[in-house]
């Protein structure tokens, strides 16, 4: 299962495949969903603005219940990620780093079956509320990829109904 970052829908539909111009990706995206194959923790799906074309997006028929993980998070995972950004961190940082460690935890639960899917990139010389995603996941074992290349082990075209 892939899990994805709202960044991963952000940066898709502002840069490379507009809800608008290519409905096919987010159709898919969907499709994935409802298979499993790709889910959005409710800490990560809240993350992305009520008034936003995603938002409006996300709101629309069956697709926020199509990509919602339906499941709670272990809070003892949850703090597993935290304390590998920095066992100190103040409560300024903790906002910083947001959700992310509900992210990661989720795939923790599952650590064979699960992969963060994020656009942020490696950044090892980051520290503390800085520390990037990639390093995070490679720190506690946890597997992860960009969407592109998610899109490709999940085998992604415009043409995928074709195909299904």
């Amino acid at each position: 299962m892939h899990l994805l970052d709202a960044n991963v829908l952000i940066t898709a539909h502002n840069l490379y495949y507009p809800i608008g111009r290519v409905p096919e990706f987010w159709d898919w995206l969907v499709h994935m969903g409802g298979t499993g194959q790709v889910k959005m923790p409710v800490e990560i799906l809240e993350e992305i603005t009520e008034g936003s074309e995603i938002g409006h997006w996300l709101n629309e028929g069956d697709n926020y219940d199509a990509l919602r993980l339906d499941e709670d998070v272990d809070p003892a995972l949850v703090q597993a990620v935290i304390e590998k950004y920095a066992p100190d961190l103040n409560d300024a940082e903790v906002i910083e780093i947001g959700r992310d460690p509900f992210l990661i935890a989720y795939a923790m639960s599952a650590p064979a079956d699960r992969i963060v899917v994020t656009v942020e990139a490696s950044k090892p010389t980051a520290k503390r509320a800085n520390r990037r995603i990639p390093d995070v996941c490679k720190d506690l074992s946890v597997q992860w990829c960009n969407s592109f290349e998610m899109m490709t082990a999940l085998n992604f075209t415009t043409g995928w109904r074709s195909r299904t």
